[in-house]
């Protein structure tokens, strides 16, 4: 009993049922409208006038107003507002094409048709109920009934059960239709296929953009807090001995900060949508720098590179100078300050990056301390570009090797 009574103190309940008088009173005027046009029409039956006047007609009203673009929006506001359930999260689609149009109107016309129903019952069958109630303790007018033949099964029948059975009745006919326009909501008012699709789309760019922007992060911050640390601890090391070292040292470490910060600002200002801020645009015209950074740090580096690489496409170029800085940062971290072999070279059809390096005390693999992002945002960068990669210990050394094609689709 509990249970059936439940939804009677439930605000969901109330609120659903506010949505459906609103749809009720919606209707009136295209009733109004079919009453005062029907006897117009030239026409003896008066079924199918009473059928046309009080379906037909305000049911193709409403459908016609329901292509209106406004429609959408206030009935999508009004579905998420009272309806609840599933119309609650509603992400109302666009109302520019003529299949939106077409599923608004259908949901109007379904709106304002069920509401109409239950409107009516919740007017005429409360009072009703009532009589019903109170039937056995009245003393009523017999000639109305007996004029109907009800005069016994008046006191025959169990008039307050079926009061009651009336009112569970239309209790459950709110809470049903209630629960069905709120399951629908989000099938006639939200987005298209199509529409979820292309949102689908842009969340899958925007995921990919802010992936792009942490490796950005990733590589360049990364690779200069570890130079940094590197070239400070030289630095104080050979301060009195070598202080002509020292300040070489602190020089490098300015300028890597000052990169690393321009690098953060940049991407900072991204995710503020500031895009007025240059994108820091590092090629391997600039691999120089990266080099004499890294030597400044202590490591033993042998680079041999390919002069023809400078001029390599510039999508290539960024992504490369980023791969030779994860590299080297890959040594730093992982194997510390051991000497470092570098070739970089061209063929013209495609750029060949090779790294090698003894193994630290910590394996080279992105196991050791620092995280292991490293080598997973390199071999996203080589995917973009489809080339190949191979990383991983040969014996005591560790080797990295990246191809990329300078062409698309080489």
């Amino acid at each position: 009993m509990l249970r059936v009574l439940r939804p009677l103190i439930e605000r969901t309940t109330w609120r659903r049922w506010s949505h459906l008088v609103v749809g009720g009173a919606l209707l009136m005027p295209y009733w109004f409208l079919a009453i005062s046009m029907t006897p117009l029409l030239p026409m003896g039956n008066s079924l199918f006038k009473g059928v046309l006047m009080l379906v037909v007609m305000p049911a193709a009203a409403t459908f016609v107003t329901g292509l209106v673009p406004t429609v959408r929006l206030l009935e999508s506001s009004l579905a998420k507002e009272l309806l609840g359930g599933p119309a609650a999260g509603l992400v109302p689609g666009s109302a520019g094409s003529w299949e939106s149009r077409g599923r608004t109107a259908a949901w109007f016309t379904l709106h304002l048709g069920t509401g109409v129903v239950v409107s009516g019952l919740s007017l005429a069958l409360p009072p009703a109920a009532v009589v019903m109630l109170i039937a056995p303790a009245v003393s009523w007018d017999t000639r109305f009934l007996e004029s109907w033949g009800w005069q016994d099964a008046w006191h025959q029948w169990p008039a307050p059960l079926i009061g009651l059975a009336s009112l569970v009745l239309l209790l459950a006919l709110i809470v049903g239709a209630g629960a069905l326009l709120a399951r629908l909501a989000p099938v006639f008012l939200g987005p298209s296929a199509a529409e979820r699709m292309e949102g689908m789309r842009a969340e899958a760019v925007r995921l990919a953009e802010r992936n792009r922007l942490a490796r950005e992060l990733h590589d360049s911050v990364g690779h200069a807090l570890s130079v940094v640390t590197l070239q400070a601890g030289a630095a104080g090391r050979v301060l009195d001995s070598d202080p002509e070292f020292a300040r070489e040292a602190l020089a490098a470490i300015e300028d890597s900060a000052r990169a690393a910060l321009e690098d953060l600002d940049h991407v900072l200002g991204l995710l503020r949508d500031d895009r007025s801020r240059p994108a820091p645009q590092a090629t391997l015209k600039d691999l120089g720098r990266l080099l004499e950074q890294t030597r400044i740090a202590g490591v033993a580096l042998d680079a041999e590179v390919d002069p023809e690489v400078e001029h390599v496409p510039a999508a290539v170029s960024r992504e490369a100078y980023r791969i030779v800085q994860e590299g080297l940062t890959n040594a730093l971290r992982h194997a510390g300050k051991v000497p470092v072999r570098l070739r970089l070279g061209t063929d013209g059809e495609r750029l060949e990056v090779e790294m090698t390096n003894p193994l630290g005390a910590t394996r080279g693999d992105g196991a050791g301390h620092g995280g292991g992002r490293g080598l997973g945002g390199v071999r996203e960068r080589v995917t973009v570009l489809r080339g190949d990669m191979s990383a991983g210990a040969e014996g005591d050394r560790w080797r990295f090797r990246v191809s990329l094609p300078l062409r698309s689709g080489s």
